[in-house]
């Protein structure tokens, strides 16, 4: 009875995102902060789900504002969503045409998995992003071509 109850709960990790939103991406604020506007002209900030990316005035901040910006910027996406972060922000998976956008920040070497909410991702997305970054650690692509690069929640204490 144990396994059925874990494989359940395995099964609805998989379905976290209770509401949607489509629209054009009008702003790229960072690496990880989009504007969405909808077709009711609706104005959404959005932070991308389950990465960290650098600051601006961080090493590789503008690279990867620039990253995100080629990837989504005057682009229709989807964005999957079940919450807001304390600024007001919804923090949601992005996705153009079925690819994942946070995803390719990782795997561009743009941003960090970012492991503190992770419990907030499906398990399989958990999993695949660990994945991707570690992949892009080793193949030192975007910030991990520096020898010893700062996480931004670390930057941010400073």
């Amino acid at each position: 009875m144990k396994k059925l109850i874990l494989i359940f709960i395995l099964f609805l990790s998989n379905f976290v995102y209770a509401k949607t939103i489509e629209g054009l991406v009008v702003g790229v604020a960072d690496g990880d902060t989009i504007t969405v506007l909808d077709q009711q002209k609706h104005s959404y900030k959005i932070r991308l789900q389950g990465i960290d990316a650098p600051e601006k005035n961080q090493a590789f901040g503008e690279k990867s504002k620039q990253s995100l910006h080629d990837l989504v910027h005057s682009k229709q996406v989807r964005i999957e969503y079940d919450k807001e972060d304390k600024y007001g922000r919804i923090v949601g998976k992005v996705t153009l045409e079925d690819i994942d956008i946070c995803l390719q920040q990782l795997e561009l070497g743009m941003a960090w998995h970012y492991k503190k909410y992770q419990n907030e991702q499906s398990v399989s997305d958990r999993a695949l992003y660990s994945e991707t970054e570690l992949k892009s650690k080793s193949l030192k692509l975007g910030l991990w071509t520096e020898d010893m690069p700062m996480p931004p929640w670390e930057f941010r204490k400073k």
